[in-house]
C-alpha cells in the first residue's frame, strides 16, 4: 500500500546561518544582550565606554524610568549575587552555587574565598591580563581552543588557575583584531596579582586575591551574596 504524505506547499526556507561576531566568533543571545545587566542595576559593570548607562542610568523597558522602590534585605541580596555573578560572564546558577559551597568550606572569610575562587577563573585571568576587551570575549576565547595553560590547551572557561601558572595564547589567537585592541586600550590595567607580557601574549598568575585586590568597577559585596546562600 502506497503511503501518502502530506506536505505543506511553498518553496522550503534554507536554514538560517549561526550569527557570527565581528571578529569570528559565534555569539550567543546573552552576550548580544549583556548590557542589560548595566541598565537593569544602574551601574557601569564592567567600566566599558560601550556601556549604554554612560547615556541612560535608568532599567530596560518601558518603565525603566519609573522611579525605583526601596529593595528589602533579600532583594538588596539578590541584586548583589546577580551582579557578582554577572560579571563573570553570567555564569550559570548551578556553578556560582559550587564557588559558595566551595568557599564555605575553606577556612577564612567566605566571601573573599569566593572572589579568589572566581577570580581563578581562566576567563577571569585573560580578562585581568587585558588579552580580551569583556568577560564574554575571554570564554570564547577559550572555548575555541586558543588558551594552553602550562604549556596544556585548555578548552574550560571554568578551569581553576592556580599561583604559578602560565597561560598563553596559541598560534593565531595572538595576531586577532579582538586581542589586539584589548591590549592598547586604555579602559583598565592590569592588576598586580598578574604579570602579563603583552608581547609574546603570555601572562603568569602570581597570587590568588583579596576583594580589595580586584579591580572592579563597581563595588561587588560577596558579603551580601553569602547572607543570600546562608539563608
Amino acid at each position: 500500500m502506497a503511503i501518502v504524505r502530506a506536505f505543506r506547499g511553498g518553496p522550503r526556507r534554507a536554514p538560517i546561518p549561526p550569527c557570527q561576531g565581528l571578529y569570528g566568533f559565534r555569539m550567543t543571545k546573552r552576550s548580544t544582550v549583556k548590557y542589560k545587566l548595566d541598565r537593569k542595576t544602574g551601574e557601569n559593570i564592567w567600566g566599558r565606554a560601550k556601556s549604554p548607562v554612560n547615556k541612560r542610568a535608568y532599567g530596560p523597558g518601558q518603565h525603566g524610568q519609573r522611579k525605583s522602590r526601596k529593595l528589602s534585605d533579600y532583594g538588596t541580596q539578590l541584586q548583589a549575587k546577580q551582579k557578582l555573578k554577572g560579571y563573570y560572564a553570567n555564569i550559570t546558577e548551578r556553578q556560582f552555587r559550587k564557588y559558595y559551597a566551595e568557599a564555605v568550606r575553606k577556612p577564612g572569610d567566605t566571601g573573599e574565598t569566593m572572589i579568589g575562587l572566581l577570580e581563578r577563573r581562566l576567563d577571569a585571568v585573560l580578562f585581568r591580563a587585558k588579552f580580551v576587551p569583556t568577560p564574554y570575549a575571554a570564554r570564547q576565547l577559550v572555548s575555541h581552543g586558543h588558551i594552553a595553560v602550562n604549556g596544556k590547551r585548555t578548552n574550560v572557561a571554568s578551569y581553576l588557575v592556580n599561583a604559578g601558572d602560565t597561560i598563553e595564547l596559541l598560534g593565531k589567537a595572538k595576531d586577532m583584531a579582538l586581542v589586539l585592541e584589548a591590549v592598547k586600550s586604555t579602559e583598565r590595567d592590569v592588576p598586580d596579582y598578574i604579570d602579563a607580557n603583552h608581547t609574546k601574549m603570555s601572562a603568569k598568575y602570581l597570587r590568588i586575591p583579596k576583594l580589595g585586590d580586584v579591580p572592579y568597577a563597581v563595588q561587588m559585596q560577596p558579603s551580601l551574596v553569602v547572607e543570600f546562600y546562608s539563608r
